[in-house]
């Protein structure tokens, strides 16, 4: 069986950040993942129901794990709060990366849901810190590694480790 991996839909080249822009990540490995099926492209914040664009959002008070323990929360530049949204965009995609059997996920580093090494630091200054968003955190507490867009050639090297594994 092939390892399936949950995969950001801006790094897909999506254009569903904040922003309105993606992030495209087409490696040839990912274009040939792709081609074997072994891609579930999702986004958490438009599964959510929040709009492109949107206001650039922050974890403000902690991390992802903070956030869904309400100790935490999500807040827009124009500090509306939005934890509730964010929080509901994790459980999306925890049950979108089960329901698909998904045992790894490749996520945009630096969102305050999808950040699996660093996050923004709540000041809206472009300032990262060592942290996890919302979805990063969620999808670990359940057993589902998490890799970030710069460390491709661990997540290569994960999949053909799982898949010798499962075959």
């Amino acid at each position: 069986m092939k390892t399936k991996i949950l995969v950001s839909a801006c790094l897909m080249g999506f254009k569903v950040r904040y922003n309105g822009q993606d992030k495209p990540l087409i490696a040839e490995v990912l274009a040939r993942w792709q081609q074997e099926q072994r891609l579930v492209v999702h986004c958490p914040e438009l599964a959510a129901g929040l709009a492109t664009p949107r206001l650039p959002a922050e974890l403000v008070g902690g991390g992802g794990q903070e956030a869904l323990k309400g100790m935490a929360n999500i807040l827009e530049s124009d500090g509306t709060d939005v934890s509730q949204h964010y929080l509901l965009a994790a459980w999306l995609a925890l049950k979108t990366a089960q329901d698909s059997g998904c045992q790894l996920a490749l996520m945009t580093d630096g969102s305050p849901t999808c950040g699996s090494q660093k996050i923004y630091d709540g000041s809206f200054q472009g300032v990262t810190q060592p942290g996890m968003g919302v979805a990063a955190a969620l999808l670990r507490q359940h057993g589902i590694e998490v890799y970030a867009q710069t460390e491709l050639v661990e997540l290569i090297a994960r999949v053909d480790e799982l898949d010798k594994a499962n075959s």
